[in-house]
């Protein structure tokens, strides 16, 4: 989900489409067309776009997708026709998909199954713009976070990535979608990339979002089914604490990246040493600012005999308190 509090718009992600309603839940639009899958969504305030991950597992093809929301004024609209989106590539995260880790010469493609895919990279799903880790202040970045692969048999998975981009030249790489002949415009290097020790989970963070109240980091995922691990479904990185160099654990050769520090508070598993908490917001989450949130609820109706996915956001009052960081305000 993604917000436009000035303008009174939310805009929903349901995989293949993008949704856009009025505060009430009233539908204003929407943008089709999609044979990839389109992840989070975060809302500019700088551009007044709406920001989203894309990937295209087969053609080995990953994008930030970017909304013009305010041509997206009708239902049914093109993703491919109708110049409402455009598309940058992460020419990063397609090396490490890619990522031929045991040199037999041949690339797995898309299974968890596999010592390919540097990290475990599945691909990409969180977004959020905030500032550079470990600042309270100073240019908003877009962060990216890693779909990870659930594969419980390899340790050099078990790391959140996420990679920050200074989007502010970006406008010179923006190519329309054109699923055909999938284009490679995009930045050659990311501006920081980060690591947060959190234990594998399944397809990496779901949803990711920055808070202005607390100053910190939010990552909801699908819990991963590593027995040496807690296996939390929310971890907060601590957007206060500076990056620290240090060993990216796991990794088949040894390696110095910028491993972020987990909030204090939660929970939090002495084995591991990981700190998480227990709240379900993988299938969306905005945070408003003074404390409140929307966290989305999926859901399923059957209309004219035809099953079709719903989504609810309800509205949530950050605590701190644990387990649970959140009380329900509606």
């Amino acid at each position: 989900m993604a917000i436009d509090e000035r303008k009174g718009y939310m805009y929903f992600s349901f995989t293949n489409v993008l949704v856009k309603t009025d505060l009430q839940g009233n539908l204003v639009g929407s943008v089709k067309g999609f044979t990839g899958h389109l992840g989070d969504l975060d809302f500019n305030a700088e551009d007044g776009r709406v920001y989203g991950s894309l990937e295209y597992k087969e053609q080995e093809s990953f994008y930030i997708a970017i909304f013009d929301v305010d041509r997206v004024t009708r239902p049914g609209m093109d993703a491919q026709t109708s110049d409402v989106v455009s598309t940058v590539y992460l020419k990063e995260v397609v090396a490490d998909y890619t990522a031929d880790m045991n040199g037999d010469g041949v690339f797995d493609g898309n299974v968890a199954d596999t010592p390919d895919h540097r990290y475990g990279c599945s691909g990409i799903d969180g977004v959020a713009f905030g500032p550079e880790f470990g600042k309270k202040g100073g240019p908003r970045r877009l962060t990216v976070a890693y779909g990870v692969y659930a594969n419980t048999g390899r340790q050099d998975n078990d790391h959140q990535v996420l990679l920050q981009y200074d989007i502010r030249q970006w406008k010179r790489y923006e190519r329309p979608l054109t699923e055909s002949a999938p284009h490679k415009s995009g930045p050659d290097r990311v501006t920081g990339k980060y690591f947060a020790y959190t234990g594998n989970t399944r397809y990496g963070v779901q949803n990711l979002e920055y808070d202005e109240h607390t100053g910190d980091w939010m990552l909801a995922v699908y819990q991963g089914s590593k027995p040496q691990f807690p296996n939390y479904p929310f971890f907060i990185v601590d957007g206060r604490a500076r990056p620290r160099t240090g060993d990216v654990a796991g990794q088949p050769q040894p390696e110095r990246g910028k491993l972020l520090t987990l909030a204090k508070g939660g929970l939090q598993d002495p084995a591991s040493g990981v700190r998480g908490w227990q709240f379900n917001g993988e299938y969306g989450l905005i945070s408003l600012g003074r404390g409140l949130f929307y966290a989305a609820e999926a859901g399923k109706v059957t209309e004219d005999g035809v099953s079709k996915n719903t989504g609810t956001a309800r509205l949530w009052r950050w605590t701190g308190q644990s387990p649970t960081p959140f009380e329900q305000v509606r």
